[in-house]
């Protein structure tokens, strides 16, 4: 027993030095991966394109969405690979890249105008949401039921625009309140270089999550199959709430919003954060008073954001989260990376918290959370998206020798207008284009796919969407740990 314990301890030993050397022959570029998880955001933009565009095998899109409501709404983000805008995931996004580019854009270095930039193409749609009609915040574009049949380009798009919206008769207080959650952390990153820019979003955000609040009630009741089972909000709207109050908070540092925080309270404990469940973030944003500003008022939250670090990390007596044998940690089979990214930012950020005051807290068992327990899980998620994972390939496009070829995205599979003139209709794209095993014409650089499955396993199959398709989340949220890294690494 214990000659083979003490073998394959050497091998082991063996191994990790294999690894190690490995690594340094190909060290992570996260400066590389920063620049082009940003780009990505240029190949989802739906309106007409600025001149810098620089994706130039995309081009201007969807240009009368909002005439079937009188309206322009013009503009904002197709989600992942199909052709539809869906504002919930859309300003969960932007919440997160705001997030990311507060906490971090310090060490963005040039980068952040083009942080910046990605924000703004999302918060001007957003706010033609708010402002075009009273009484009423527009929620989506385009019938997913319909798109999801067809396999077209932006460019070509002949499928009814259908207008979503959410009202005191017909709520929506998920969609609405994280439509103020990003509109508020938006206003904080243009505060000092746009300071009429930033007035107009953190005022609308203000007003609507007053409307999210006074007219209560989950977005999917009152659109049914427009939104489901797509972006259902399953987690209910107490989550978006509280988000939608912290950042208000933050925004404006109202005893108002620091009242309505408290009253929403914070019972949920969840060991995920997505475009769905925002309690996690919610506790880890809310936590950063208590631990940097050393506001005991904010004690709950710490210990909150603590109980859920102590369901994330591997060794501790809680944790709930399952790893691959290659060390990515697994949450759920569809687009599992969408949550390794989320949480990735939340164990960079509170590290950077407890690291401002020197903080240690206690999983029990005997398991220690130095912040760099934190920061050594969140480097190895983002090592292993990058190509560092049995396989050696990169999950982000673009990025390293070896990554996605045939995403899941109707853009990147279909030849651009340029080298393919003539229209491609609703069904045209699924022959030869769809069902072909050659690799995508257009490359859609920075979009972070679905990921691997539990067993380390990707086939690279564009029909497989659960692990091939990209979304603007899933980029979201890692670009805030990739500019920690680029800085520190």
């Amino acid at each position: 027993m214990s000659m083979a314990s003490s073998s394959s301890s050497c091998l082991f030993g063996v191994l990790t030095l294999l690894l190690l050397v490995v690594a340094e022959c190909n060290p992570v570029n996260y400066r590389d991966a920063l620049a082009k998880s940003l780009l990505f955001f240029q190949g989802q933009r739906s309106g007409r394109l600025p001149p810098d565009q620089q994706l130039k095998w995309r081009s201007n899109s969807a240009l009368f969405d909002g005439r079937l409501a009188n309206v322009d709404l013009s503009g904002g983000y197709y989600d992942a690979g199909d052709n539809v805008k869906f504002n919930f995931p859309m300003a969960f996004t932007t919440t997160m890249l705001s997030w990311g580019t507060l906490e971090y854009g310090k060490r963005m270095g040039p980068e952040i105008k083009e942080a910046r930039a990605a924000i703004r193409w999302a918060t001007d749609y957003l706010l033609k949401c708010a402002t075009s009609t009273p009484g009423r915040l527009y929620v989506g574009v385009g019938d997913p039921n319909v798109d999801h049949k067809c396999w077209e380009r932006p460019e070509d798009m002949d499928t009814l625009r259908t207008v979503y919206w959410v009202s005191p008769q017909n709520p929506g207080s998920d969609v609405a309140a994280e439509t103020a959650a990003a509109l508020a952390a938006a206003s904080i990153v243009f505060r000092t270089v746009d300071p009429t820019y930033s007035n107009i979003l953190l005022r609308n955000a203000q007003k609507v999550y007053q409307f999210a609040y006074q007219h209560q009630g989950s977005y999917s009741s009152s659109l049914g199959s427009a939104v489901c089972p797509f972006y259902c909000s399953y987690s209910g709207f107490k989550d978006e709430l509280l988000w939608g109050a912290a950042w208000l908070f933050r925004a404006t540092n109202a005893v108002y919003y620091y009242n309505l925080v408290k009253s929403l309270g914070a019972d949920d404990q969840p060991d995920i954060f997505s475009w769905d469940n925002k309690y996690a973030g919610a506790h880890v944003l809310l936590s950063r008073r208590a631990l940097v500003n050393g506001d005991k008022n904010f004690e709950q939250y710490k210990q909150e954001a603590e109980n859920f670090m102590c369901k994330i990390l591997p060794n501790s007596p809680s944790s709930s989260t399952q790893y691959t044998q290659g060390g990515l940690m697994y949450k759920l089979p569809d687009s599992n990376l969408q949550y390794v990214t989320s949480i990735t930012f939340l164990l960079t950020t509170y590290s950077k918290y407890m690291a401002a005051t020197k903080h240690t807290f206690n999983c029990g068992g005997g398991v220690l959370v130095t912040p760099n327990t934190l920061r050594s899980i969140a480097k190895r998620q983002v090592d292993y998206i990058l190509g560092e994972n049995p396989l050696k390939m990169s999950y982000m496009v673009g990025y390293g020798p070896y990554y996605p070829k045939r995403i899941h995205h109707r853009g990147s599979s279909l030849p651009s207008l340029s080298a393919h003139p003539q229209a491609i209709g609703c069904d045209g794209g699924f022959q030869p284009f769809y069902y072909s095993m050659n690799p995508n014409p257009n490359i859609l650089l920075g979009a972070i796919v679905g990921g691997p499955n539990q067993n380390d396993g990707f086939p690279d199959e564009r029909g497989d969407y659960s692990h091939s398709e990209p979304a603007t989340y899933i980029n979201a949220a890692l670009v805030g740990p990739l500019a920690y890294f680029a800085a520190t690494a």
